[in-house]
């Protein structure tokens, strides 16, 4: 269980690795749009519409590991006061009970969303048509990331409590 646990975190971490930079990328898009603003009198006809998505498709993709450095918003101040057992049981059930369903739906209603994107060639409005897909798409890759980063929170929960049961 640890070995997989393992697996999940060095898939995340590299993966956030590789993602987290590309911020750089979104930042002179919006410069290069702040520019054309001053310099020209108007906007990039593009240049919204691609930042809104980039950013949207970064912070979606970014949460698993958000996740895997415990970055995320959690009700501590009670845990803390719990037995390594009895956050371990929290966690288990927890996820369970309200990460399970939610992340069901992530990933269903993503699918869908994609697949009516990609079927009727679903694109931005305005001069520029930009494809929807891709960032439809995002939320799928991003659902399943977050589930893998999810196992790996139980399987280190199980295990805590089987040596707790065994000791």
């Amino acid at each position: 269980m640890n070995a997989i646990a393992k697996a999940i975190d060095a898939i995340n971490e590299a993966f956030g690795r590789v993602i987290a930079p590309l911020i750089a990328i979104i930042t002179l898009i919006v410069l290069y749009d702040i520019a054309s603003r001053f310099l020209f009198g108007r906007p990039s006809d593009w240049a919204f519409d691609v930042t809104k998505m980039l950013f949207g498709a970064h912070f979606m993709l970014m949460a698993a590991y958000g996740l895997r450095h415990h970055a995320h918003v959690e009700v501590d101040v009670l845990k803390r006061l719990l037995s390594r057992r009895k956050q371990a049981v929290l966690e288990v059930l927890g996820y369970l009970i309200f990460f399970v369903p939610f992340i069901w739906m992530l990933i269903t209603l993503g699918w869908s969303f994609f697949e009516r994107a990609w079927s009727r060639g679903e694109t931005t409005y305005g001069m520029v048509s930009i494809p929807v897909y891709p960032i439809k798409g995002v939320i799928v890759v991003a659902a399943i990331l977050i589930l893998l980063q999810a196992i790996a929170i139980v399987l280190r929960a199980i295990m805590q409590l089987r040596e707790e049961t065994s000791a």
